[in-house]
């Protein structure tokens, strides 16, 4: 059969393919602040070190069966991956749990929203980039809007302290995947910091938890941790990085703004009620943010991009 001819794509197309994984995995990951609510009572480390043990053999599983390579880590690239464990997933956790016990989850919730100013200002310079200006601008936008979902709660000077430290870990979640990306990929990179802070949160437990710290959870907890291994993990840390690697973190970060949104939908659907006019106004914020940080430039979304359409077996 003779092959069609290459059909003009819009550049644009081909950005919003880029940014759907990322917004993918941002609503997935608010919208389970519902299900992580019913291990409030468990203990801290070792529920995490199972999620974390799983989702990294999910992701083994599923990069074999893709033919996926998955690079050894070599020279510092273990020090890169390492500290997205270390900060992204341990010490966020920690950060999280020990804030609220401080602080009202609006403070550490805030804190955590202000990620894509620190997103829009480091991760170009990590890509030995400038700044950009359009994303610079949207990220303050993207901010306020998710201030407004929030809303705002009382803290002491503890409170604060580790709401800075969560704002910290969850920007070197990003930050930290840059150096490392370009030779590892997004499935690299989610597989090598999954595994990596599976044994750091084993062996938190070991050292401060009861040796039957799992033996105490409930069956609706353990479902718990096999949505967040599944969904919040395994899914949503694939098509963050994926994002990241194709737009760059300072436009990857701007998504973060949808998290609170998508916390307060699963909220209002799980019975939380109707959102009140200050969560319908920062959603109108937010996305105001996001078109002004994500839309394309005029010029080369003007220009088509030849796109052989490929034949795909059934």
């Amino acid at each position: 059969m003779k092959p069609s001819a290459p059909e003009p794509v819009p550049a644009r197309s081909s950005a919003f393919r880029d940014l759907l994984p990322g917004v993918v995995g941002m609503v997935l990951v608010g919208s389970s602040v519902t299900v992580s609510r019913s291990l409030a009572g468990a203990p801290l480390f070792a529920p995490q070190a199972v999620r974390y043990a799983a989702a990294a053999l999910i992701l083994f599983v599923l990069a074999r069966a893709a033919r996926v390579p998955l690079p050894r880590p070599r020279g510092r690239e273990w020090l890169w991956l390492a500290g997205i464990a270390a900060s992204g997933l341990v010490l966020f956790n920690v950060a999280v749990v020990r804030g609220v016990a401080h602080a009202e989850p609006a403070v550490v919730a805030v804190a955590v929203a202000c990620v894509p100013v620190l997103l829009a200002l480091v991760g170009p310079l990590l890509e030995r980039q400038r700044p950009s200006r359009r994303v610079l601008l949207a990220a303050p936008v993207v901010v306020a809007g998710a201030v407004l979902v929030e809303g705002a709660g009382r803290t002491d000077t503890a409170g604060v302290g580790w709401a800075a430290l969560a704002l910290g870990c969850e920007a070197g979640f990003t930050l930290l995947a840059v150096p490392v990306l370009g030779r590892h990929g997004a499935w690299g990179v989610s597989v090598h910091a999954v595994w990596m802070g599976a044994v750091m949160l084993a062996g938190l437990s070991v050292l401060v938890e009861r040796p039957d710290s799992l033996a105490v959870l409930e069956p609706r907890q353990w479902a718990a941790v096999g949505h967040l291994a599944v969904m919040v993990t395994a899914v949503a840390f694939l098509l963050w990085y994926r994002t990241v690697a194709a737009v760059g973190a300072g436009r990857a970060g701007l998504l973060a703004g949808l998290a609170p949104l998508a916390a307060a939908g699963a909220g209002a659907a799980s019975g939380g009620g109707v959102p009140g006019p200050a969560v319908w106004l920062g959603l109108a914020v937010v996305v105001a943010g996001l078109a002004l940080g994500l839309r394309p430039s005029g010029a080369p979304a003007a220009e088509p991009v030849a796109v052989e359409r490929v034949p795909v077996a059934p």
